[in-house]
């Protein structure tokens, strides 16, 4: 949507351009960006009207063709929903914004139903779970499992993303060799990127595990709290980590030429990683 922008708005400035590598001169690309991004909605009449809670709550319908949406909800300038970039220009989310995405990925329909498809298939292949049987069983799983996503969005997406100043959406490589753009997914479990373009040590991932451990501790029932145990469940995380960033990296790529919701498979991932966490 930036790329759209921009070409509309000037055919020489263009998303892909290379970022430098002054903190002021990526500043400064981010005014310019934002300058014409501005300029070309006004003179198309574009009217800008802010986002709301209960609009960060709606799914935003996807173009079929890619895995990205077509549209800005709540005409932002920039879509503050967006999971991975692949424009290198730096363009940060407010703390508000960070929210928003927070509670988006939260809320979205395909985060919702992974999370109720796998709370059934728990309880229906063990009813003998620490959740209970039959439906009650059911719903404390579905209320543990949304509650320990909430405690994660919160804090991974939202407040130390915001204290820090950290974005907290992937930046896809997009170009380059295979065995590159694997460990660029690799390392952006460690390695994060500041609001203003360099980088940083991914605090958001790096403290989300621990806390969301911690807290998990306290209300997650049959868990077992003792440190090996929580180390175990940390650990578990940041191993498989990775693969959201995986999926974000290579599946844009395949889903040109397949219909598939990306946002689905990686709530997916997180779900069972979440499960598999729980069991130590």
């Amino acid at each position: 949507m930036l790329a759209l922008f921009c070409a509309a708005a000037s055919p020489e400035v263009s998303a892909q351009n290379v970022l430098p590598d002054a903190p002021s001169a990526t500043l400064a690309q981010q005014e310019q960006v934002v300058v014409i991004a501005e300029s070309y909605r006004r003179a198309n009449g574009v009217k800008t009207k802010p986002c709301t809670v209960g609009e960060a709550m709606f799914e935003i319908h996807p173009n079929p063709k890619t895995v990205e949406p077509v549209r800005i909800p709540c005409d932002e300038l920039f879509n503050p929903y967006q999971r991975f970039l692949d424009s290198e220009v730096v363009i940060p989310l407010t703390s508000q914004q960070k929210g928003y995405l927070a509670l988006h990925n939260l809320t979205s329909p395909a985060n919702l139903m992974t999370v109720v498809a796998i709370s059934g298939f728990t309880i229906g292949l063990n009813s003998h779970t620490a959740y209970g049987p039959g439906w009650k069983g059911f719903g404390k799983n579905v209320g543990v499992s949304l509650l320990q996503d909430a405690t994660g969005e919160f804090f991974g997406t939202f407040l130390i993303p915001s204290i820090v100043h950290e974005d907290p959406r992937y930046h896809r490589m997009g170009k380059g060799t295979v065995p590159r753009r694997f460990l660029h997914a690799l390392s952006r479990t460690v390695i994060a990127q500041h609001d203003d373009g360099s980088s940083m040590p991914n605090y958001a991932v790096l403290l989300t595990y621990p806390i969301n451990t911690e807290i998990s501790n306290l209300y997650v029932p049959g868990i077992h709290s003792d440190p090996a145990s929580s180390m175990a469940r940390i650990a578990t995380g940041l191993a498989t980590d990775p693969a959201n960033n995986l999926i974000s990296e290579f599946l844009p790529d395949v889903a040109r030429h397949i219909n598939i919701r990306i946002v689905f498979v990686q709530r997916l991932l997180n779900q069972v990683a979440s499960e598999r966490s729980g069991s130590f």
